[in-house]
């Protein structure tokens, strides 16, 4: 089978669509969850899209995220200074696969496998970039995931 007939993993999922309804019911467990609501408490209401968006592009949909709002180097300032524990961590990325338990996202093995590998690569990206002293690679491309393996490795 050729590669070009394997659809991407924001394919499998169901587009920006299904990746929207996604962050916007996360966001509403965030909101209620006690280890992580302090950490969004000023989060907009544009903040479940923005995400959507940025999860789209790294799962191989359109480069949406850095046409809007420049790339990785943006996702990595929203962390900047936040002080993110490997508590809040394991919680953020828990929670987002129950709600995808919980909204009948594709569940077979081969793509979960690579949406818990990228959840697990990017929120300890995410911890480390949240940390004091961490700074921002302006030039840092964009990740982007594939069913089993990381297409271009980013470190930092």
């Amino acid at each position: 089978m050729s590669t070009e007939n394997i659809p991407t993993l924001y394919d499998w999922v169901g587009g920006i669509e299904a990746l929207n309804r996604l962050t916007t019911r996360f966001y509403e467990h965030v909101k209620v969850d006690t280890l992580l609501s302090p950490i969004f408490v000023h989060m907009g209401a544009d903040h479940p899209a923005h995400v959507a968006t940025f999860l789209g592009e790294v799962l191989g949909g359109p480069a949406a995220y850095s046409e809007q709002y420049g790339g990785h180097s943006h996702m990595i300032k929203q962390h900047l200074n936040r002080h993110l524990t490997q508590e809040q961590r394991r919680r953020w990325v828990g929670l987002l696969l129950e709600t995808a338990d919980e909204l009948g996202m594709p569940d077979d093995p081969e793509f979960r496998s690579a949406l818990v590998g990228y959840l697990e690569w990017g929120s300890r990206l995410a911890v480390i970039n949240s940390q004091p002293g961490a700074s921002v690679n302006e030039h840092a491309p964009m990740p982007k995931w594939g069913w089993g393996e990381v297409k271009r490795p980013y470190k930092g």
